[in-house]
């Protein structure tokens, strides 16, 4: 963990110690518009092996949760999107729930429903996907 921003690591300690108040995050921080909320998704390090923990923007849907993987509309992808394409099959917790979850990248119409859904809840995704040349993933969590 101590590659992230401090306030990433703080969020993750409070998650785990305090799931209620970790899973509506006070996005006042980074300059967001308040509390949104968010999940922790655990992967393994494709390199390492070590589990890696990521507090994320998530939208609740039909078939699961949704992410995107915008690494604030870096060029490259971020390293927990390409752990979950090595192994889709991760865990993922909400609040207080512990979730086993395949993830899958959606496409077409399906991940514009999905990206619209989460540009309510964080508009600056539209931003990120301006900055940068790559197709943001959206990302299904789907429980196994």
């Amino acid at each position: 963990m101590s590659n992230l921003p401090d306030w990433v690591q703080d969020h993750i300690e409070l998650y785990k110690k305090d799931p209620k108040k970790g899973h509506m995050w006070d996005s006042t921080v980074v300059g967001g518009p308040g509390k949104i909320p968010c999940l922790l998704l655990m992967t393994t390090g494709r390199k390492s092996g070590k589990e890696r923990v990521h507090p994320l923007i998530y939208g609740k849907v039909d078939q699961g949760y949704v992410v995107i993987a915008s690494k604030g509309g870096a060029p490259s992808h971020p390293a927990w999107f390409l752990n979950l394409k090595a192994d889709p099959e991760i865990k993922i917790q909400v609040a207080e729930e512990h979730i086993e979850v395949t993830a899958e990248v959606v496409t077409g119409e399906q991940r514009q429903e999905y990206w619209d859904k989460l540009v309510e809840i964080w508009p600056p995704y539209e931003e990120y996907q301006e900055k940068t040349d790559r197709k943001i993933p959206v990302v299904l969590l789907k429980p196994r």
